[in-house]
């Protein structure tokens, strides 16, 4: 038999109260010597079982032997000292009402034992279910991840797609951006990751020079995170001379009005 077997069989709580046969005792005793880890169970059973016992003491009430007296037989002593009267409870019942206190205390005792126990096994359970949910949160996140590189990828390598650079102006010099435009389809798509961060309020809009006109190309938008950009897919065009980007207020304008960050010719 294991150790966790014998740890986990309710043999250690009944050998303490005195309820296991003469086999069982023999066998709780020799494995209390054979291993450590039981007699340290062992104990910690008796030291939990005095832990209730003691917080759980009820001191009798002064009527307690009326009611006792009430409920069981009695006989009359033979005997008379004076004008006082000696009863004696018949044995049977002594031994009847002691069983039955040990057993309430002894059923109150291995439910305060199980239910620790079951305490200690539920926030292990629920510990180990918080961790596999934080692991499947990781991978779902590095899934996505995984992703959107290879959709950023895909228009990178696509052999219809055009790159066409866009270069900082007098607001950010160190600013960049690049398009890459479809040349089967028209679709364009943008990649702002070189665009400084964007203040409070305002968000960055992409433009198309058509025909030597300005014409809204869509509002470059944040990853879920807040904390990047990525390649993302914006209005298409049939055809352009130029892109170039403003910072706009948030939600943008029907025509540029805020600053030029960078621009480029196709």
């Amino acid at each position: 038999m294991e150790i966790k077997d014998i740890i986990s069989s309710g043999l250690l709580e009944a050998y303490t109260m005195g309820l296991t046969s003469p086999e069982e005792t023999s066998n709780v005793q020799a494995w209390i010597k054979q291993y450590p880890e039981v007699a340290t169970e062992l104990k910690s059973i008796e030291q939990a079982m005095e832990s209730y016992a003691m917080a759980y003491a009820v001191e009798p009430g002064k009527d307690i032997k009326d009611k006792i007296f009430s409920k069981i037989e009695i006989n009359h002593s033979v005997e008379n000292y004076g004008t006082a009267k000696v009863y004696s409870i018949n044995p049977l019942w002594k031994w009847a009402a002691a069983a039955s206190i040990i057993l309430l205390i002894g059923s109150s005792i291995l439910n305060y034992v199980y239910y620790n126990r079951y305490t200690t096994i539920n926030t292990a359970y629920l510990q180990n279910q918080k961790q596999i949910e934080d692991q499947n949160n990781q991978i779902a996140q590095m899934s996505s991840d995984l992703n959107a590189v290879n959709n950023d990828m895909s228009v990178v390598q696509s052999k219809y797609s055009e790159p066409v650079a866009l270069h900082g102006l007098d607001a950010a010099p160190d600013a960049a951006a690049k398009i890459f435009w479809m040349k089967n389809t028209g679709d364009v798509y943008i990649d702002p990751s070189n665009l400084p961060e964007a203040p409070a309020g305002k968000q960055y809009q992409l433009w198309a020079i058509v025909d030597g006109k300005p014409v809204d190309g869509g509002m470059i938008v944040k990853t879920k995170k807040g904390d990047k950009y990525q390649i993302q897919k914006m209005k298409s065009f049939g055809k352009a001379q130029a892109f170039a980007v403003t910072l706009e207020n948030e939600g943008g304008n029907p025509t540029p009005k805020g600053t030029m960050y960078v621009m480029g010719k196709m």
